[in-house]
């Protein structure tokens, strides 16, 4: 049986909660439009130069005194919102469930196991910093809610285009190459911080309802000489395909043919048998999808919203408030994990678990690990874990993070153990999100020698302390967030594949306490702070299942939104002959 979607035990209760929050959201209100109102992103500041505002001074101080007010005026409503919304957090559980009927059943009932016994799985993970938009403002990005719906809306385009596999014909030809630029015509969008021109499907949104219409995702075969002539491709109606992503992101023009991408810089490219890419788009039909620090709930609703043609079925608003363990003061939660689950397949059981070992500034937020089991409605028996997390943030406090990957091993263990029935068979076991550490940086030293990366397999990692050579870092510099080069898809797509422009946007590895860094070894290449990580076990699956990478993708699809950069894997799982026929 599905979850129930509410995380309250009546209505009655839900109610009264809905209450205490909005006596609480005024002054909530007030004191964060407060704070941004004093601080400025880089991006502000450079228009304003740019526009010669020199009312900004002003601006500031009667703001300022303005929010003060209503924020002290507003204060004993809070209070008193807070004596109803408090003590209902010890019987709330600790997420939204948000089920959406598939406006088709193919939605969800084509991805499985129907071709061969094989079937192909794909994720994604994204920090997005939807912090209230004062604090966000810290981390030099503001207007969390415009970029709360940019996001879900450059999402979906990305996941819902459609899927292209590129041929080359030549007699030496090893089969289907991806490039990372799009052969579909390019679509001029505005969105936040930037002009954003990329190849994109057409969404149409309906202002009456509220709603998105996603066209449904297509595919097709192009076919392309291996010589540079100036034939047109030819496009035929493909076989039915597994639900596998061929990311195409080529950009082109109607009625001329260059050479794809992938033929002239290898576009997906293919080092210690991890095929790889950086894609300017999210990867097509992606299945389940983690986001992290999208704290703030209207921001969540947002996404929900945005998110909700293409994922029937979200977790948002993950974690626990107030006093924890309830009843006590020992800590108050202030935020909520900022986990947000997306996925295409129906959650069958979801737990999280808050860590009790958050330090600081870290301690104010519910950071924690959700596990969910999944299962395709088509077959009964297959099913899927998933987990999310995101662990303490602090540099030089890695014992903290080593405790929390030890709980993470525990309680991945536990919820498996419980939920695991005898006649279902797992076909993937994955975990994802911010980790908050590298495996570059000698700050790390600690974390990245843990026993989980024995359980489980990272494609970017060749070992403790040491990344793959095509890796790229995940964790972008703030000061530079709107800069030319990086504050578009496309611009930070080139950045990223020019690893002398990478180490100007990349945040470089963290020293050691005392000692001096000298990074990268003599012949070795550049790798920034990779912190945003996708993990795929293989011991836990069942055992007639066998799992193979089809592809790594760094995604450069939130420029300008976000100061992380997304990351997917697709996995391909084969099926024995012999369980596929029972």
């Amino acid at each position: 049986m599905a979850l129930q979607t509410s995380p309250f035990p009546n209505g009655c209760v839900a109610a009264i909660h809905a209450v205490g929050w909005a006596l609480i959201l005024p002054c909530f209100w007030f004191l964060d439009r407060l704070i941004a109102v004093c601080k400025s992103t880089t991006l502000e500041r450079t228009q304003r130069v740019e526009q010669e505002c020199y009312l900004q001074p002003l601006k500031v101080i009667f703001g300022a005194c303005i929010f003060f007010i209503l924020f002290l005026a507003t204060a004993p409503l809070a209070f008193l919102g807070f004596l109803l919304w408090g003590p209902l957090q010890a019987c709330r559980r600790p997420f939204y469930y948000h089920r959406v009927t598939p406006s088709s059943p193919e939605r969800e009932t084509h991805r499985g196991f129907e071709l061969a016994g094989k079937a192909s799985f794909g994720f994604a993970t994204a920090n997005l910093c939807l912090l209230p938009d004062g604090l966000a403002r810290f981390n030099n990005l503001g207007h969390t809610q415009r970029r709360a719906t940019a996001i879900g809306q450059r999402i979906v385009q990305g996941v819902c285009r459609p899927h292209v596999r590129i041929f080359v014909d030549s007699p030496s030809s090893c089969g289907t190459l991806s490039p990372s630029t799009s052969i579909l015509p390019t679509v001029n969008t505005n969105t936040y911080g930037a002009t954003d021109r990329q190849a994109q499907p057409p969404v149409s949104h309906d202002s009456a309802e509220g709603r998105v219409s996603v066209p449904k995702s297509s595919s097709h075969v192009v076919c392309v000489p291996c010589d540079d002539t100036e034939d047109d491709a030819c496009t035929e109606s493909p076989p039915p395909l597994l639900n596998s992503n061929q990311n195409s992101n080529q950009q082109g023009r109607t009625g001329h043919r260059s050479a794809p991408r992938a033929l002239l810089s290898q576009g997906l490219r293919q080092q210690d048998d991890v095929p790889w890419e950086v894609s300017s788009l999210f990867p097509a039909n992606v299945d389940i999808l983690c986001l992290e620090e999208v704290f703030d709930k209207r921001a969540a609703q947002k996404l929900t919203q945005a998110l909700k043609p293409v994922f029937g079925h979200i977790l948002y608003d993950i974690g626990v408030y107030a006093c924890q363990p309830p009843c006590r003061c020992s800590s108050f939660k202030f935020f909520n994990s900022g986990l947000f689950l997306a996925s295409r397949f129906p959650v069958l059981e979801a737990q999280y678990r808050c860590f009790p070992n958050s330090r600081g500034e870290d301690a104010l937020a519910a950071k924690g690990l959700l596990s969910a089991k999944v299962h395709n409605q088509k077959q009964k028996n297959v099913v899927g874990f998933f987990n999310c997390t995101h662990l303490h943030a602090p540099e030089g406090e890695g014992e903290i993070r080593c405790e929390q990957l030890n709980m993470v091993t525990k309680w991945i263990g536990d919820f498996q153990a419980t939920h695991k029935q005898p006649d279902e068979d797992v076909v993937f076991d994955v975990l994802c999100g911010d980790f908050n550490f590298d495996n570059c940086s000698p700050d790390d030293t600690q974390e990245q020698n843990h026993s989980l990366f024995e359980e489980y397999r990272d494609p970017c990692r060749e070992g403790p302390g040491k990344e793959k050579p095509w890796v790229i870092g995940t964790l972008l510099e703030q000061p530079t967030l709107y800069e030319d080069d990086v504050n578009t898809p496309e611009n930070l797509q080139r950045t990223l594949e020019t690893e002398d422009l990478r180490k100007q946007y990349i945040s470089p590895p963290v020293p050691a306490l005392g000692c001096p860094l000298v990074y990268p070894e003599t012949g070795q290449p550049w790798v920034g702070r990779r912190i945003d990580y996708i993990l795929y076990r293989e011991s836990s699956i069942s055992k007639h299942c066998h799992t193979e990478i089809e592809e790594v993708t760094f995604i450069t699809q939130l420029a300008g939104l976000t100061d992380h950069i997304p990351v997917g894997l697709r996995i391909n799982i084969t099926l024995d002959s012999d369980s596929a026929d029972e």
